[in-house]
């Protein structure tokens, strides 16, 4: 069996929950987490210690909230009053923990699905999807990982060009995989609106329905959207039901040919801030 999970955000009660509700067993079954691991939740570094104890059975890819952890921590963003995550910035181990998260992926297969946290770039095939993403993995990991960090926000460029380099290259990578959700007929993101599909600016669509999206053909489960709601197709799972804003916590479960949806509920509401 394989799990596909929607953002955890530090709701680790709900993933014990789901854990046991699917009979997860770490010897026979898989586990990916589909980013924001951490923050908003009562218990961000439980989730974290919850995951690294299932050791090669759990994966997982980095979201805008594990960034934004991992930026603060080397100064490059300030904490906001609603961040979550100081169980983790105070822990005696700190500095293993970050180090863990950094080390994490952007975009990885599993059992034929593509995992991301937010989504592609409608000019992106698969392939090129797993190359950037492997790209901007080397430089989380690497030696200029905090100058990177300090670079990293920002919503230009907008639109993909297959000449980026260097930090425009990156910048735009990261904000595709753990930002995206409209974008224009051009390719353009919209970087601004938030609300369901329903609420897309004029002119634009939901990233996944963009006409001509070379990634079309290739199953891609995401997370991200909570406002968006459970996306169930034969090629596309969107999973963030809104755990941390007293939703559910949901998850594909993939046995085989069958596939199957889980929630639990999650009635703890965002922290306030």
């Amino acid at each position: 069996m394989v799990l596909l999970i929607g953002d955890v955000q530090g709701c680790c009660d709900a993933l014990e929950r789901l854990l046991s509700v699917c009979g997860f067993s770490p010897s026979r079954d898989r586990l990916v987490a589909l980013g924001d691991l951490v923050n908003r939740g009562p218990a961000s570094l439980p989730v974290l210690r919850r995951l690294s104890a299932l050791e090669g059975s759990a994966q997982w890819v980095l979201g805008n909230h594990d960034l934004h952890l991992l930026a603060v921590a080397h100064g490059a963003r300030k904490r906001h009053p609603g961040d979550t995550f100081g169980d983790i910035l105070d822990a005696p181990d700190r500095d293993a923990w970050l180090g863990w998260l950094r080390g994490s992926r952007l975009a990885l297969v599993e059992s034929g699905w593509l995992c991301v946290h937010a989504g592609l770039a409608p000019s992106w095939s698969s392939t090129q999807a797993l190359a950037l993403a492997a790209e901007v993995e080397a430089v989380l990991q690497g030696p200029h990982m905090a100058d990177f960090l300090h670079q990293m926000y920002g919503n230009e460029p907008a639109r993909w060009r297959d000449d980026l380099q260097g930090v425009e290259r990156w910048r735009f990578a990261v904000n595709a995989f753990t930002r995206i959700r409209f974008c224009a007929a051009d390719g353009t993101l919209d970087l601004v609106t938030k609300e369901g599909a329903a609420a897309a600016p004029p002119g634009h669509r939901p990233w996944f329905d963009m006409p001509g999206r070379r990634s079309a053909g290739t199953p891609v489960a995401f997370g991200h959207w909570s406002t968006l709601g459970l996306i169930d197709r034969p090629d596309l799972l969107g999973l963030d039901t809104g755990c941390v804003w007293g939703g559910c916590l949901s998850a594909a479960r993939i046995d085989g040919g069958r596939r199957e949806i889980v929630q639990v509920p999650c009635p703890q509401a965002q922290v306030p801030g």
